[in-house]
């Protein structure tokens, strides 16, 4: 028998046991879709990371105040001692550093808006102009903080675009008076819409000048410092500078910690591939169970046709004939059962993008082959059994169903 004439005669003994054919075909299907899903949620969840640090801005250094180290735990919160907060005297001191182009220095807190009759609770952002080339932000009307010394406070604002429809509806918001807490500032600007970013909306925010929020909170803390380095080949530069100036602000005590944009996204990014193959992993194993039904299945189906077996042999039918016959079935069984898994993991990721827009799901494409080559190769194997056992039978003991 030629190939054709074996994938016909399989293709013939699985149509004629319908039932069987399709419950090993809906086992194969579930074990690939469900890895295909699986993967698809993973790499989904990595690319919405990296997406998010992408909007953060680029070639960012970022200074924190307390120092982490590998344990992740604060060595002076063991000692019951407060972390040194970083003031704007250190965040100007950073622009000494020659591989450092701006920083933009961060304070936050929250604050009662109110204009006119309407009111709400709101997060207010202090910062300075460089803020908004860092960070990639757009305005939609208006213009952005004022560049002046970051020590120097000014009472204007600029709103996110949630916070101006809420408190000006379709009334004209820059020009007019807005009042945080028991300060009033102007508005000048109007972010554009971006959502959010890093867990930060910059739709529900007010910033104003970093010296305002001082006032405003009462502090003189930073809670963070952005730094862009020049370029990304000084990247690395950026940020040994800033922790040498750090520690030279702070009496030689290294206090602060500094990290990479691109080091935390690379840890993310390590984490969330781990995490997908330990879920695309998981999800293999019913393939397994797949595999071991068909096994099961054939080999009662070797019980079935043992007189068929017998007859092939009595025409002469050699034992690699019948053997082949049996991995031509379980090839079928598991290439049909593979690509209809193919296709309802992709229905299901994309019913998944649909109620989860925010979450780039796309299985990538190794998990596919893989779900693919494990489904194929599975089948195969689990039929070795099956198909020794029919190619070892007697001719005449199996036409006489002995």
């Amino acid at each position: 028998m030629n190939l054709t004439d074996t994938l016909l005669f399989a293709s013939g003994s699985l149509r004629g046991a319908r039932s069987r054919t399709l419950l090993m075909i809906l086992a194969m299907s579930i074990g690939v879709a469900a890895v295909v899903i699986l993967t698809a949620l993973g790499e989904g969840a990595r690319r919405y990371v990296v997406g998010q640090f992408s909007s953060l801005g680029s070639n960012l250094v970022i200074v924190l105040p307390g120092r982490s180290e590998t344990a992740g735990v604060n060595p002076g919160m063991l000692l019951g001692q407060t972390e040194r907060d970083i003031v704007l005297d250190d965040a100007q001191a950073l622009l000494r550093s020659t591989a450092v182009r701006r920083i933009a220095p961060l304070t936050i807190g929250t604050a009662l808006a109110s204009h006119g009759a309407r009111n709400r609770e709101v997060v207010v952002l202090g910062s300075t102009a460089d803020l908004l080339p860092i960070r990639h932000m757009e305005l939609a009307q208006g213009q952005f903080l004022p560049a002046i010394d970051m020590q120097s406070a000014s009472p204007v604002c600029v709103l996110g675009a949630k916070i101006k429809r809420e408190l000006f509806g379709s009334e004209a918001a820059v020009g007019a008076w807005l009042h945080l807490g028991d300060r009033r500032f102007r508005v000048i600007g109007v972010l554009a819409s971006q959502g959010e970013s890093m867990g930060m909306n910059t739709d529900d925010l007010v910033v104003v000048p970093v010296a305002s929020a001082h006032m405003l909170f009462n502090t003189q803390a930073l809670f963070r410092v952005l730094v862009e380095a020049k370029s990304r080949d000084l990247i690395a530069r950026a940020q040994k500078d800033a922790e040498d100036i750090m520690m030279q602000q702070h009496g030689g005590e290294r206090d602060v910690t500094v990290i990479t944009q691109d080091a935390v996204l690379a840890t993310f990014d390590r984490i969330l591939h781990a995490l997908t193959l330990a879920v695309g992993g998981i999800a293999a194993i019913s393939l397994s169970v797949a595999g071991v039904l068909i096994m099961n299945v054939m080999l009662i189906a070797v019980a079935q046709r043992t007189q068929e077996i017998g007859l092939l042999k009595a025409l002469g039918a050699p034992s690699s004939e019948i053997r082949r016959l049996f991995f031509a079935e379980a090839v079928l069984l598991s290439g049909i059962g593979s690509m209809a898994g193919l296709l309802l993991g992709e229905i299901g990721s994309a019913v998944i993008g649909q109620f989860y827009p925010a979450l780039p799901v796309s299985a990538p494409w190794w998990a596919v082959l893989a779900a693919f080559g494990t489904a194929l190769g599975t089948g195969i194997l689990f039929s070795v059994w099956p198909a020794r056992r029919a190619a070892q039978l007697d001719p005449v003991l199996a036409l006489a169903r002995r």
